[in-house]
């Protein structure tokens, strides 16, 4: 559905100069400063997925999403979308395209949501027959009749979002692309946000992009995601191929009966590993010890027989790294050959 080979986008701006003398000499002068936004992507996106497109703030992905809805031109290569290159096929793209951004919106702020609905029908050339069809299935959906006639500048932030959502699928597009859909909304309104876009990716098999920061919305919705960081693209893959390649560190954490004997207890000795491979502490308050080490090097079950030979343990708890933890990690240091 989705073919982006080797693009990138420069942006060119005149160079600027420091005080007033540098104001003057920037009239004057011809120097530009190239800024490369987008740094030679390639990926294909097949229909009916659901990507996570993602990335610290400034590293690109507004900027590719322009590319591939058509708003702005590769400086170089070459991006199809249903066999269109969106920049010198506007209209036709538009046609196959459904965009939602969180920040904004794209219907009329004083007209009733239902008259935003009718001048879309007419701009996308949708059929009585066809809008009769889906104004059924995203009222079930996306609950529109509640506020169906008010004035979109009356609406809270979760109606306008599941309007908005409405309002780009009402032309049945083949592709959805979504800029931070659950932005600012409260936990119910997010999940049932969520689900909407599940059911529509379902039954009509509409291809999905999402750039969000919110991890929620990548582990509810996605099983591939693409990191980008200064205009490259660093990781592409499934969500588990990331948790296992980069969610390395796992916490085992014990309540202990005799907490007294934990003092004698050197599990890295034991384990036959280095104290920076498995931390160890304990929490004298609520007799809990906590071992976080490397799952590569050291297994779940010689961190519990080292303890339980030694003291008697009440409960156990097993935790993974959280995907937030791994994408920040990502964001701060870049992925590891």
């Amino acid at each position: 559905m989705i073919k982006v080979d080797h693009i990138s986008k420069d942006f060119i701006s005149p160079k600027k100069y420091p005080g007033l003398r540098g104001a003057v000499k920037g009239l004057f002068s011809s120097e530009k400063v190239v800024k490369t936004a987008v740094d030679d992507i390639s990926f294909t996106i097949d229909t009916g997925e659901i990507v996570g497109y993602i990335g610290s703030n400034g590293a690109g992905k507004s900027t590719t999403i322009k590319m591939m809805t058509g708003i702005l031109t590769p400086t170089r290569g070459e991006c199809l979308v249903a066999g269109i290159d969106p920049s010198r096929h506007r209209k036709e793209n538009a046609q196959n395209i459904g965009v939602v951004f969180g920040q904004r919106t794209q219907l009329w702020w004083d007209l009733p949501l239902s008259e935003s609905f009718t001048i879309l029908k007419e701009i996308y050339n949708v059929s009585d027959e066809n809008y009769a069809e889906r104004m059924e299935f995203l009222n079930r959906v996306l609950e529109l009749p509640d506020f169906f006639d008010r004035p979109v500048r009356t609406l809270s932030l979760g109606q306008r979002m599941r309007a908005d959502l409405g309002a780009a699928l009402l032309h049945n597009p083949k592709v959805l692309y979504l800029d931070e859909p659950t932005i600012g909304l409260d936990l119910v309104v997010k999940d049932n946000i969520r689900k909407a876009i599940r059911e529509i990716n379902e039954k009509y098999q509409t291809t999905v992009i999402l750039t969000t920061h919110d991890i929620g919305d990548i582990e509810e919705l996605c099983s591939r995601i693409i990191i980008i960081d200064e205009g490259k693209k660093i990781y592409d893959g499934s969500l588990n191929d990331l948790k296992d390649k980069y969610g390395t560190k796992r916490k085992v954490s014990m309540e202990i009966k005799q907490p007294e004997k934990i003092k004698k207890l050197s599990l890295t000795e034991i384990l036959g590993v280095k104290k920076e491979e498995c931390d160890v502490e304990f929490d004298k308050e609520k007799n809990m010890l906590c071992v976080t080490f490397d799952k590569h090097k050291i297994q779940v079950p010689q961190v519990l027989t080292a303890v339980m030979d030694a003291v008697e343990v009440k409960d156990v708890q097993i935790q993974e790294t959280e995907l937030a933890e791994i994408v920040k990690e990502i964001y701060n240091h870049g992925v590891t050959a």
